[in-house]
C-alpha cells in the first residue's frame, strides 16, 4: 500500500468496504459491543474500548475524543495503559488528528520509512505517547474517524509493530469497531451533559445554606426521588431578618427540565412579591398570577409562613397561608401535635384568587414542620404513610433541634417504603430558641 492511502468515509454504510469477517473477528465485534453497552461515562467508556482494542486491533492504540473545549487523549498497550485521559487543547488544525476530526474516514500508512516518528507526530499528539508507539518498530499506523450520526466525534489510533501487517479485512474490522465506539462515546457524553444541566438546575431550587436568625434555629432536608435524571419540582426558601422572615416549600407538578424552570420561576416569585407585601396571602396570590400568566398545564402548591418578632414573650407570632399544599405541623414544647388549619387552590390554574391566613404563636421551644408530598404520600408495603403517621411519630422529638426532626422524618419514610420507589422529600423545620 502507499505511505498514506486516505480512505474518506462514505455517505452511506452500504459504501464501506466489503466485510466478510471470519469467526474471530465476529467474536470481537460481539465482545466489544458488550463490553461498550450500558456505560455512561466518557472515562470508563475510553477505558474499556481501548482494553478491548488490544491486542486484536494492535500492539499499541490511542483514543482521542473531542469536545467543546479541546481532545482527551488515552492510549497505551497492552502492559501499560493510562488509566486517566489527558486533556489537551486546542491541536493543530493542520495536524492529521484534526483532519480526520473535520472529514472523517479512515488513514492506513504501511511505508512508515526509517523514522515512523513523523507519521505517528501527525496523529499523536502527546511526546510520551509517541514515543512509545515509535518504540513498537512499527510495521503499519491505523487511524479511524469515530463517526457516528454523519459526525467524527474522535479518531481511534492502532499501531502493529514489526511482522503484523494490515490487512483489507482489518481496516473493516477497525471500522466497525469505531463506530461502535463513536456511538458509546457520544452516549456517555449526552448522559454526563444532561447530568451536569440537572444538578446545576437542581441547585437553584434551594438555598445552598440556611440564613441565621438571632434566637431562631433552621434546618431542612432533602431527599431526591429514585429517578435520578428525572429532576424534580421540589423548592424551599428562607429570607428576611432575625424579626421578619418568611419560610416558603413548594411543589411543582410534574419532573424534568420543564418543571424544573417553572420551579425557579416559582421560588424567584415569591422572593419579589415578598419585596413588596411579605404577607403570605399577598405572596401566594402574585405566584397565582404569574404562573397563571404562562397558560401552562402545571400547577404548584405552596405553604407561605411569615415569622415577626413581638413583645417580651420571646414568642414568634406566624401567618401562614398555602396553596393546595399540605398544611405546617406546630410540635409544640410539651409534645403536643398541632396541624394548622390552612387550606387554599393550587397556584397556576385559575385566575385572581385569594389565600386566606392562619395565624398561629411559636412559644419558646415550638418547632414548625413543613413538608411536601413526598413525605405523607410516600407509598409502601404498608399503603401511603399518610399525615396522621406522621404527626404520630413527632411527639418523641419535642424540644429536639430542627436538624433532628428533620432527619427523623426523613428515616421514618424511607423505612416506610422499604425500598420501593418514592418522589422527592423536602423538609422544613424552624424552631424558637430554647
Amino acid at each position: 500500500m502507499d505511505a498514506a492511502v486516505n480512505r474518506p468515509a462514505p455517505p452511506h454504510r452500504s459504501a464501506q468496504p466489503e466485510w466478510s469477517p471470519d469467526w474471530a473477528a465476529v467474536r470481537f465485534i460481539q465482545n466489544a459491543t458488550h463490553q461498550l453497552a450500558g456505560s455512561l461515562n466518557v472515562r470508563r467508556t475510553m477505558l474499556r474500548a481501548l482494553h478491548v482494542a488490544l491486542p486484536y486491533l494492535g500492539d499499541w492504540a490511542m483514543l482521542a475524543f473531542f469536545d467543546g473545549t479541546g481532545v482527551s487523549v488515552l492510549g497505551g498497550d497492552g502492559g501499560r495503559r493510562a488509566s486517566e485521559p489527558l486533556k489537551l487543547g486546542r491541536l493543530d488544525p493542520e495536524s492529521g488528528l484534526c483532519r480526520i476530526k473535520r472529514v472523517g474516514g479512515t488513514r492506513l500508512h504501511t511505508d512508515l520509512g526509517a523514522d515512523p516518528r513523523e507519521t505517528l507526530h501527525d496523529l499523536v499528539p502527546d511526546d510520551a505517547l509517541c514515543a512509545e508507539a515509535a518504540a513498537l518498530d512499527p510495521s503499519g499506523v491505523l487511524a479511524v474517524g469515530l463517526d457516528n450520526g454523519g459526525t467524527t466525534n474522535g479518531v481511534l489510533v492502532t499501531v502493529r509493530g514489526t511482522g503484523r501487517s494490515y490487512t483489507e479485512a482489518d481496516v473493516a474490522v477497525a471500522q466497525e469497531f469505531a463506530r461502535r465506539v463513536a456511538g458509546a462515546l457520544q452516549s456517555a457524553q449526552l448522559y454526563e451533559e444532561r447530568s451536569e444541566m440537572a444538578d446545576s438546575l437542581e441547585a437553584t431550587l434551594r438555598p445552598p445554606e440556611l440564613p441565621e436568625f438571632d434566637g431562631v434555629w433552621l434546618a431542612a432536608r432533602y431527599r431526591s426521588s429514585q429517578e435520578r435524571m428525572d429532576i424534580g419540582g421540589d423548592f424551599y426558601d428562607v429570607f428576611g431578618s432575625s424579626d421578619d422572615f418568611t419560610v416558603v416549600i413548594g411543589d411543582v407538578c410534574g419532573k424534568g427540565i420543564a418543571a424544573a424552570v417553572l420551579t425557579g420561576l416559582a421560588r424567584q416569585t415569591v422572593r419579589v412579591a415578598a419585596h413588596f407585601d411579605r404577607s403570605p396571602s399577598s405572596v401566594l396570590a402574585a405566584l397565582n398570577d404569574v404562573l397563571r400568566e404562562r397558560s401552562s398545564d402545571r400547577f404548584v402548591t405552596a405553604a407561605c409562613v411569615r415569622f415577626t418578632r413581638s413583645g417580651d414573650d420571646g414568642g414568634l407570632t406566624g401567618s401562614v397561608a398555602v396553596a393546595g399544599h399540605p398544611p405546617p405541623l406546630l410540635l409544640r414544647a410539651d409534645g403536643e401535635v398541632e396541624e394548622l388549619a390552612a387550606r387554599g387552590t393550587v397556584a397556576g390554574i385559575v385566575r385572581g384568587l385569594s389565600y386566606d391566613e392562619v395565624e398561629f404563636r411559636l412559644g419558646v421551644r415550638d418547632t414548625i414542620l413543613l413538608y411536601t408530598d413526598g413525605v405523607d404520600e410516600a407509598r409502601g408495603p404498608k399503603g401511603f404513610f399518610g399525615a396522621d403517621r406522621l404527626r404520630d411519630l413527632l411527639p418523641p422529638y419535642a424540644g429536639a433541634s430542627p436538624a433532628t426532626v428533620c432527619a427523623a422524618v426523613e428515616q421514618h419514610v424511607v423505612e416506610h417504603l422499604d425500598g420501593d420507589g418514592h418522589d422527592d422529600i423536602a423538609v422544613v423545620a424552624v424552631r424558637n430558641g430554647g
